[in-house]
């Protein structure tokens, strides 16, 4: 009888032991992934100011001509009327607008000045500034 009780304590503590594990597991799992998801964030807004920087060099390199600017930063450029907007996809590449993740817009304000904002393609802003250029084209 007295070994009985002894293998039942020890599976008892046996079980306490599994579940003291199993929350210390669950809180590390939900760091890590809320980790992951910081990293990511300041990653694209790193990026993001990038992009912006290149794309303000780019309009004060085109004299203030914000589809000229746009056409510097990439290929796939899209224009509505005076703005301009450039995508890129989740790596920071390039591409055309279906496969978009996120999105430089030039948009045109003061006679040789724009407001660049770069965000995500949902359209949550990451960076915005506003450059002017000099009217000689460069």
């Amino acid at each position: 009888m007295n070994g009985h009780s002894r293998s039942t304590l020890f599976l008892m503590e046996q079980l306490v032991v599994i579940l003291v594990f199993a929350v210390c597991s669950a809180v590390c799992v939900t760091i890590f992934v809320e980790s992951y998801q910081t990293e990511r964030r300041a990653l694209d807004k790193n990026y993001a100011l990038l992009a912006a920087g290149s794309g303000a060099e780019c309009y004060k390199a085109s004299g203030g001509d914000a589809r000229k600017a746009a056409e510097r930063l990439s290929g796939f450029a899209v224009f509505a009327g005076e703005a301009a907007a450039v995508y890129y996809d989740e790596d920071w590449n390039p591409c055309g607008e279906a496969g978009a993740s996120f999105v430089l817009r030039f948009t045109p304000g003061a006679p040789l000045r724009a407001e660049i904002t770069v965000g995500k393609a949902d359209g949550e802003e990451l960076v915005a500034l506003t450059v002017a250029a000099r009217g000689d084209g460069g």
